[in-house]
């Protein structure tokens, strides 16, 4: 109780003053918020997970029904819903970003014993609670209707579970877990994977990466057996989780989909694939899907806002230019539009198959994760050229450039303190689900409609329970 009031409660006020910053001062929607709230409202009045289509309740499987649930039941309690219930949503998420910054602190806290410092774990839960608590790109969501708060919680309480039943499952003397305790603990872990794929249908990643980095060693000495069931129970856990959604769309829309469909559109839509093809072949930047990918089918796209890239000859232009005048005569995109685009991005893939399949990805990747991170903040996010930016508006290049900097400093810190728990042998496995899960998620966010930063949030519970390792100095004897 002393520790708790001289570190954790001091950090978690803080923490609930920083956020509350973020929800009195820079609250955010997005597209996606009417969606959700829509969900949310129906589900409450009506018991129906649907949205209104030509006059009449639909049911759908567009979003997974996690938030929207989380929204239903704040509505009822706070006796309102949609625009009225967004200072209440909010609230209750500033709770559970801060209950995230204490499971991220615990992790951080397993990491060190883990690694044989047990003297050092509560340096590294402190140094881990002041990172999370500080970090504003965890924050700032608590001010949004978007899935990420409850994402990024779930995925911390996840790798509490996943870690320690990793570096157990084959380790002697057991580090963590009683050997009868890891089947118990890997099955909770794959149904927290389960609830956390109820809010973000790619979460599963986690399980597949786990399987991965803890069957490297199994596999290689043997344990291949056991492995094998180790994944058994942890897959159960999350179809346990995922049944009852599963069922639902059985049920109601007579499909078997455990998971949103990747390219969800709404059953009066066009799938627009052959756009997102050619959108794959060029498109790395965020400022690219404001001005070309999310104006489809709501307003005009010009030509002068695409750049360059997305071009290799004048006659490519030209067929592009004279698509998109057909399509902005009526602002509807059509079969026919799509399927020149379609034919358009397999030429630019077959032109430069490198492009498509390595170096967008590796940009996408850049972007997403060195970004200035102000998406939800009022402020333009241009640095260069410096001397006319910096005439141009002061406060508003200090800014992006402080965020900017700050995020190099988790990324570096969350590098660095990996590279220092690599340094423990019996560390190696809880580094290697951590990093590999990073690595994994990242690869595939790549080959996403548009490179959105805020997708990589998830992957910053791993981040910061790592680089809180580097405050603490290790005793080598018991490396």
């Amino acid at each position: 109780m002393k520790r708790f009031f001289s570190i954790t409660l001091p950090a978690l006020l803080v923490g609930a003053c920083f956020r509350l910053f973020f929800v009195l001062k820079f609250p955010s929607t997005s597209g996606d918020a009417a969606l959700y709230e829509q969900l949310a409202t129906n589900w409450l009045k009506w018991g129906k997970f649907a949205l209104d289509l030509n006059g009449q309740q639909t049911p759908v499987d567009v979003r997974m029904p996690g938030y929207p649930a989380f929204l239903a039941l704040v509505y009822a309690a706070a006796r309102r819903t949609g625009d009225l219930a967004r200072l209440p949503v909010m609230l209750a998420q500033v709770a559970v970003d801060l209950a995230t910054c204490v499971v991220i602190a615990m992790l951080a806290g397993l990491l060190a014993r883990i690694a044989g410092q047990a003297p050092k774990a509560n340096r590294a839960f402190t140094a881990a609670l002041w990172l999370a608590v500080l970090c504003p790109f965890t924050a700032n969501y608590s001010a949004s209707i978007l899935t990420e708060v409850w994402a990024v919680f779930l995925t911390a309480v996840a790798f509490l579970l996943l870690v320690p039943v990793a570096t157990d499952a084959f380790a002697k003397p057991a580090t963590v877990l009683a050997t009868k305790e890891i089947w118990k603990w890997g099955t909770l872990g794959g149904f927290i994977v389960g609830v956390a794929t109820l809010f973000r249908p790619e979460t599963p990643l986690l399980l597949v990466t786990t399987f991965a980095a803890i069957g490297y060693w199994m596999v290689r000495q043997g344990a291949t057996r056991r492995w094998l069931r180790l994944c058994a129970y942890m897959a159960l856990g999350c179809g346990a989780a995922l049944l009852p959604w599963t069922l639902r769309n059985v049920i109601s829309l007579h499909e078997f989909q455990p998971l949103a469909p990747k390219d969800a559109t709404l059953p009066s839509e066009l799938d627009p694939k052959g756009f997102l093809g050619w959108e794959k072949t060029w498109m790395w930047r965020m400022r690219d899907a404001y001005q070309v990918a999310w104006k489809l089918n709501d307003e005009e796209i010009h030509m002068e806002d695409i750049p360059s890239s997305a071009f290799d000859t004048p006659d490519e232009r030209a067929r592009v230019a004279m698509v998109l005048e057909r399509y902005n005569d009526d602002v509807t995109w059509t079969v026919e539009e799509d399927a020149m685009f379609a034919q358009i991005a397999r030429e630019r893939t077959a032109r430069h198959p490198l492009r498509t399949y390595l170096r967008i990805p590796l940009l996408r990747a850049s972007v997403i994760w060195f970004t200035p991170r102000i998406e939800l903040l009022p402020v333009s996010g241009h640095v260069f050229p410096l001397a006319y930016q910096w005439e141009e508006d002061r406060v508003d290049q200090a800014v992006t450039t402080g965020i900017f900097l700050v995020n190099i400093f988790y990324v570096g810190l969350g590098v660095w303190g990996a590279w220092k728990l690599w340094k423990h042998q019996r560390a190696h496995v809880a580094v290697a689900v951590l990093l590999t899960y990073v690595v994994v998620r990242t690869a595939f966010l790549t080959t996403m409609e548009t490179p959105e930063p805020r997708y990589v949030l998830e992957c910053l519970p791993a981040i910061i329970a790592l680089g809180a390792q580097v405050i603490w100095k290790a005793d080598e004897s018991n490396s």
